[in-house]
């Protein structure tokens, strides 16, 4: 399975919160929205440092 982009990470998280601020969602869903929500964000937070990391790397090697 490919990577998925950051954005669509983002993209992802941002639609599971419109989700549970829903006030017809139920409990059951909510928490399985928020688990899903908490994964995208984590793997988000991944990415960023790996990128950072790279940039690092980058400039000292220059």
């Amino acid at each position: 399975m490919a990577k998925e982009k950051f954005e669509t990470k983002l993209e992802s998280a941002k639609k599971i919160l419109q989700t549970l601020m829903n006030p017809d969602i139920t409990l059951e869903e909510s928490v399985k929205a928020y688990e899903k929500g908490m994964k995208e964000l984590n793997e988000s937070q991944k990415m960023l440092e790996d990128a950072q990391i790279k940039i690092q790397k980058i400039k000292t090697e220059q």
